[in-house]
């Protein structure tokens, strides 16, 4: 689920604790945590609820002032089935922690399994070792510069890099990636002890 940076701050404290989503299914499920702006949210409840069952209670849960301002806010999408997922705050985005571990060599090691499998598992060929190299070389560029760069689609690209970020190797930016702290201490060692494929 994602959410304006503006909120991120009501999200953490606790003030919003409802969202109200015009999606044609499901996007979230109970039990289910989801990251946005550094923050970990699990969700509690998820159901469906007509326009005019939201009330001015909820909407302020929500964030908005009033229940006519969060339909307002939603406007078209409201000709959608109306989706109430309340949530609470875990904690910080647990990737934050994995992206300054130390790396050590029991962990490099298991780094370097995760990523060899997902090269295995690819259609198009290994891809880890070029867009680590690819992000350490030119951060802060639009994912689609890098797409390019790499002869994938958008698409395809951005959900690589995800993968990347799930093991604290890369982080995201306004605009474009770079490479966390780990990702930097991993790609040097590689680079050092020749276990990087060919980059180019």
């Amino acid at each position: 689920m994602q959410f304006t940076q503006d909120v991120a701050p009501r999200l953490g404290d606790g003030s919003i604790t409802l969202t109200f989503r015009g999606w044609t299914r499901a996007q979230a499920k109970v039990g289910g945590r989801y990251r946005t702006w550094g923050l970990l949210l699990e969700v509690d409840d998820i159901r469906l609820v007509a326009a005019s069952e939201i009330t001015d209670a909820e909407a302020v849960l929500a964030g908005e002032t009033s229940a006519a301002s969060l339909l307002d806010r939603l406007g078209e999408l409201t000709q959608r089935p109306i989706w109430r997922v309340q949530f609470h705050y875990v904690g910080l985005d647990d990737r934050i922690e994995r992206r300054t571990t130390l790396l050590d060599e029991e962990h490099r090691s298991e780094l370097q399994r995760r990523l060899e499998r997902f090269d295995r598992a690819s259609a198009s060929g290994p891809w880890t070792a070029r867009t680590l190299r690819l992000i350490a070389d030119y951060p802060g560029v639009v994912s689609t510069a890098l797409a390019r760069r790499m002869n994938a689609d958008r698409p395809a690209f951005k959900l690589n890099v995800r993968k990347l970020k799930e093991l604290g190797l890369t982080e995201s930016l306004d605009v474009g990636y770079r490479l966390s702290p780990l990702g930097r201490a991993f790609i040097g060692i590689a680079i050092a002890t020749g276990e990087e494929p060919d980059a180019s």
